[in-house]
């Protein structure tokens, strides 16, 4: 135990932290041209989960999903429990992830390819991951890495797929925001050939990664390992849903109140209708998704044992947005957060995170810092002893020193900018996480909401008017950033006419 502590301890101080120590990670030239030593890179694997919420494992608080492989993952190495995803929707924390940047910054702040109104008009934005952006692919590739993306992209049509985007081989991804024809082959993907009737589309995609790991040359490899799960169609194996189905009923859940009506949508598209908050986790089927993802990361990990990699692979396992818990079936709950996707509160962004990397990271450790997702870019660059591309503006920070246990980071706060309506009831806004608090705008009406997130993580107390210097100082640098970032805002409706029975 001894000499193994030793060791973790002496690759630790062998890597370089993130402000201005030229150390390089085992031994790599900063140009990452030191092609003798290339083995010596670790390999990333990184695990996107599609809508999954902040409390969807029982490693993070959830008393009804069953996830064994990810506990056993947390407990190998550290769970990040202010874990944040740069939107409440997928596509603009996908393409902060590939870039870097916030969704403001890059001009994708909306789901590919949304289009809501209500008292205002959702702001214009770009309908795809521009050519002209470094990708964290084609840096990596740059390199020496493999790159390989397996699964969701939606990131824009054929000429801005995954291959247009630095990565040697795309396995499924396309336009595609969910599965069109369900879970179950035929999928009818344009970058998956149809399986058997009926093979379930989670365990295709981890057969197509495994096998990229089985035959890989020798090269270190970044797997960008994006499940459509468990985003809907809710759907699963039979087996498993029989399975949860009794487990609800031994649990007693079948007897408590499920669901709550709430008030009418704020989009033109969806304003007959009331918002379904879910106010416990308790859908068999969506378990059963749970389930069958949580077995098959589990079989890709041990590909990486098999395949005498493991003590030399970073894995990252997050989501691209809070889980879905207010419409569309509100198959989940991230209670005690409030809400979920879609909308600016905690629930539709915190996330999430969990990263081995034996011999670095101290198993089964906790970090309470905030972390978002254009962190990731600099992360894989610093950890694989690549440079930052200059012409590659970043917003995301290096959070190696958290991974070697450091307890902060050179961060005075993290943006969301979502001038937009989800389809799941939040309205247009923008906030700003300093310290303990966290300031919200609204675009319709101006409103600002202010929340101690330590005191408060439910978000019930808006402290903006018990407040106002603080709420000034946080609404000054909101707005600031968004200035620097030439933020689009939305512009008023003025066809807007809803009736006064839905306001």
């Amino acid at each position: 135990m001894k000499d193994n502590m030793n060791r973790r301890e002496f690759i630790k101080n062998s890597i370089g932290l993130a402000a201005g120590i030229s150390t390089i990670p085992y031994g790599f030239s900063a140009s990452g041209n030191n092609k003798g030593d290339k083995m010596r890179q670790p390999n990333f694997v990184f695990i996107l989960i599609d809508d999954l919420g902040w409390k969807d494992l029982a490693c993070c608080g959830s008393e009804f999903y069953l996830t064994p492989n990810l506990d056993k993952l947390r407990d190998e190495g550290v769970r990040f429990t202010n874990a944040y995803a740069s939107c409440p929707v997928c596509s603009p924390t996908r393409a902060s992830i590939m870039t870097g940047k916030y969704p403001a910054t890059v001009g994708v702040t909306n789901y590919i390819a949304g289009n809501e109104r209500g008292k205002v008009i959702g702001a214009p934005y770009t309908k795809h991951l521009p050519l002209e952006e470094k990708s964290l692919a084609s840096a990596l590739k740059d390199g020496g890495y493999n790159t390989w993306h397996v699964g969701k992209w939606h990131l824009g049509g054929e000429p801005y797929w995954p291959e247009k985007h630095g990565f040697d081989i795309n396995v499924a991804g396309c336009h595609w925001g969910m599965p069109s024809k369900g879970y179950f082959s035929p999928w009818g993907n344009p970058k998956l050939e149809d399986g058997p009737e009926g093979e379930y589309l989670t365990d295709r995609l981890t057969d197509e990664a495994i096998k990229l790991i089985e035959n890989n040359d020798g090269n270190p490899f970044y797997l960008n390992m994006c499940y459509y799960s468990v985003h809907i169609p809710i759907q699963a194996k039979q087996d498993r849903i029989e399975k949860h189905t009794q487990r609800v009923k031994d649990m007693g859940l079948d007897k408590e109140k499920t669901f709550e009506e709430g008030e009418f949508f704020p989009c033109e598209h969806k304003k007959d209708r009331h918002v379904i908050r879910r106010l416990i986790q308790s859908d068999p089927k969506y378990a059963a998704m749970i389930d069958s993802l949580d077995e098959n990361i589990g079989r890709l990990i041990k590909a990486i044992e098999d395949s005498d990699q493991k003590d030399n692979t970073v894995i990252v396992f997050t989501s691209d947005n809070g889980g879905l818990a207010t419409a569309e079936g509100s198959p989940t709950c991230n209670a005690p957060l409030s809400e979920g996707k879609g909308w600016m509160y905690e629930g539709g962004t915190r996330e999430p995170l969990l990263i081995s990397w034996p011999e670095v990271i101290e198993p089964g450790s906790t970090c309470d810092i905030p972390v978002t997702s254009p962190d990731f870019y600099p992360t894989f660059l610093e950890i694989a002893g690549l440079d930052l591309i200059p012409q590659q503006h970043c917003d995301g920070v290096s959070i190696l020193p958290l991974l070697k246990g450091n307890n902060s980071l050179d961060r005075d706060a993290i943006f969301w900018h979502y001038p937009h309506y989800g389809n799941q009831g939040g309205s247009p806004g923008c906030s700003v996480r300093c310290g303990d608090y966290k300031l919200i705008e609204f675009f319709e009406d101006g409103k600002l909401e202010l929340y101690n997130l330590v005191e408060d993580e439910k978000e019930d107390n808006n402290l903006a008017q018990d407040m106002p210097q603080k709420t000034k100082e946080l609404h000054e640098m909101l707005v600031d950033w968004r200035e620097s970032v030439n933020a689009r805002i939305p512009e008023p409706n003025p066809d807007y006419n809803r009736g006064k029975e839905n306001e």
